[in-house]
């Protein structure tokens, strides 16, 4: 860990934030562990809070805790943008919380092959 970059952190959770698919949804500890920092899913967090998806066109709103709960939604510019956005592909939320959470979360360890 003494070799952390900042830079090359950042850089790895916007990669792999761009491929989770549409109508599908991951959890910040998740992003943490698939970029091999696994107790570091609250700086995924406030990476992601500050990525401006819609400068970068980044999917921050597909990532929520690991509860399906959108904690990041004060991030966005509305405090409806971030569910509205998952919505718009399928994916409902109720109270906050992505419904069927098991069914839509998207677990980046086991959907990308690793070579």
């Amino acid at each position: 860990m003494s070799n952390f970059d900042k830079a090359d952190f950042i850089q790895a959770v916007y990669q792999m934030v761009k491929t989770v698919p549409r109508g599908r949804a991951t959890s910040y500890g998740a992003i943490a562990r698939s970029i091999g920092y696994p107790n570091m899913s609250r700086m995924v967090g406030t990476v992601l809070g500050n990525c401006n998806s819609a400068e970068t066109g980044i999917p921050a709103y597909r990532v929520v805790n690991s509860q399906g709960i959108l904690s990041g939604k004060d991030a966005f510019g509305t405090p409806t943008e971030m569910q509205e956005k998952l919505a718009e592909e399928g994916v409902m939320v109720e109270n906050n919380r992505i419904k069927d959470w098991k069914r839509v979360f998207w677990d980046p360890m086991k959907e990308i092959a690793t070579d």
